[in-house]
């Protein structure tokens, strides 16, 4: 997965140009918990993903990613939108936010924990119980944490990556989190886009699935993670 780090990096603008094409994350975010007057935390923001659809509605955002060059991004996007100035960027490591204790209500992240806690990665249970205790830390009592990763690119049902599944069952098992699964496909406008737009990012296997398949719209489930802060 270090392959993405180097994409974030180097390819910002085609990955933004391809999570474009999938649906808009708000109304699962707002079926959670609506997002009006709140004081956000965008873990692991990226170029905006979130927080393009909910800055204009929170009291305030804070936006953490490791790659300056996706919050690069991120703040263009913002300001060409034209949204009030309610959010800030700051790089970080999800596993030390310089944030303070108890300001925040709702945490988002994106796709993004997923890198902490791939089971290749011998620490990944440490990092995530550090990703963990660094979120209730920020947020304040009734606060929400909300988590969308993949659970599978390039098919119609549920088929999560299997150095995944351990960091899933641990949010539930371990952490408490409720769990839905959700689709996100792509919409290109041809096969031609759909295989030009996603190989840089998803590789050669799934270009062929996607040849094989005629599929401009590609096919993407998602999983949705979420716990209140307080609940059992």
């Amino acid at each position: 997965m270090s392959s993405h780090k180097q994409i974030y990096r180097n390819q910002a603008d085609a990955y933004e140009y391809m999570i474009g094409r999938q649906p808009e994350v708000l109304p699962w975010i707002e079926e959670i918990r609506p997002v009006e007057g709140l004081d956000i935390l965008d873990l692991g923001a990226g170029s905006g993903r979130i927080a393009g659809v909910v800055a204009d509605r929170a009291k305030s955002l804070v936006c953490t990613d490791a790659s300056a060059q996706m919050l690069e991004l991120l703040n263009r996007k913002l300001t060409a939108k034209g949204t009030a100035r309610t959010w800030r960027t700051i790089e970080a490591d999800h596993r030390k936010l310089p944030i303070p204790d108890r300001s925040v209500d709702l945490a988002v992240s994106g796709w993004s924990i997923c890198y902490l806690a791939d089971s290749d990665l011998e620490e990944w249970e440490r990092n995530l119980k550090t990703v963990m205790a660094e979120l209730e830390r920020v947020l304040r009592p009734g606060g929400t944490i909300i988590v969308f990763e993949t659970m599978g690119t390039g098919t119609e049902t549920p088929d999560p990556p299997g150095f995944l599944t351990s960091y899933y069952e641990a949010l539930e098992r371990d952490y408490g989190f409720g769990h839905r699964t959700v689709r996100m496909d792509y919409d290109f406008a041809d096969v031609e886009e759909a295989k030009a737009c996603t190989g840089f990012f998803f590789g050669e296997e799934l270009t062929e699935k996607i040849e094989r398949n005629g599929w401009a719209t590609v096919p993407e489930c998602a999983g949705i993670w979420w716990k209140t802060i307080g609940e059992a």
